[in-house]
């Protein structure tokens, strides 16, 4: 009685043993973080596996670069162009007058003849003007020429559609031939006036129309006398 007493008291120990080893267990898996949480391997048991630990990768911050598009470089602006049309710097004309010369109060005289200019535009509305015209015409009982050379400012604006207005203003001398009975053959004067240039296409070639009034002094009496010419200019 007494063996079988102690051999019933031992095997109560060991299941009380075992059974507060498997809630000790549960409650460490309960109480871990999931990361730290034990791995099984196969064929082994779980209470004797080793608890193995995981941590997650670290995040390395890989950085990113973007270059900026080059801008290129800006382009010179044309030389010498304003719109479609090209500029010139000379301009060279030859056309038709008529000049109406209002010699001494109360005689005039109707006179046709040429004329021609040439200019240099050192801006691209100011240049500097040479001009010459002469004509023929009737004085009282003779035929007579009359010729006028001077020179001056010339200023103009270029049009959009290939139209240039100017004005210029010359000094100079005019000269008569024959002598007439009223005095000398010479005499200072002077020409202001203004004109359109109707270009053409590509401008090196243009039509003129011009108007000016010529101041003289001939006769100790001054005149004042108008002036219209039609012709072509050639620029280059």
């Amino acid at each position: 009685m007494k063996y079988i007493s102690v051999l019933a008291g031992g095997l109560l120990f060991l299941a009380l043993t075992a059974g507060a080893q498997t809630n000790f267990g549960n409650s460490v898996t309960l109480a871990a973080p999931s990361f730290m949480t034990a791995s099984p391997s196969p064929g082994v048991a779980a209470a004797s596996s080793p608890i193995s630990f995981s941590s997650p990768a670290p995040l390395i911050a890989t950085p990113s670069f973007s270059f900026p598009t080059p801008i290129p470089p800006p382009q010179p602006p044309p030389q010498g162009v304003q719109g479609v049309f090209e500029k010139y710097s000379y301009d060279v004309y030859v056309g038709y007058t008529f000049f109406r010369f209002y010699e001494v109060p109360g005689i005039r005289s109707n006179m046709n003849g040429v004329n021609g200019s040439a200019v240099y535009w050192y801006r691209d509305w100011a240049g500097a003007d040479g001009e010459v015209f002469a004509v023929y015409g009737s004085q009282p009982g003779q035929n007579s020429w009359l010729a006028f050379f001077g020179v001056g400012p010339r200023f103009r604006y270029v049009g959009p559609k290939g139209i240039d207005v100017w004005a210029h203003a010359l000094i100079g001398g005019i000269f008569i031939t024959p002598e007439t009975p009223y005095g000398g053959q010479g005499a200072i004067a002077g020409v202001v006036g203004a004109g359109v240039d109707l270009n053409g296409h590509h401008r090196h070639m243009a039509l003129r129309l011009a108007v000016d009034g010529v101041a003289s002094h001939f006769f100790q009496t001054y005149q004042v006398s108008p002036k219209v010419s039609a012709g072509i200019v050639y620029k280059f």
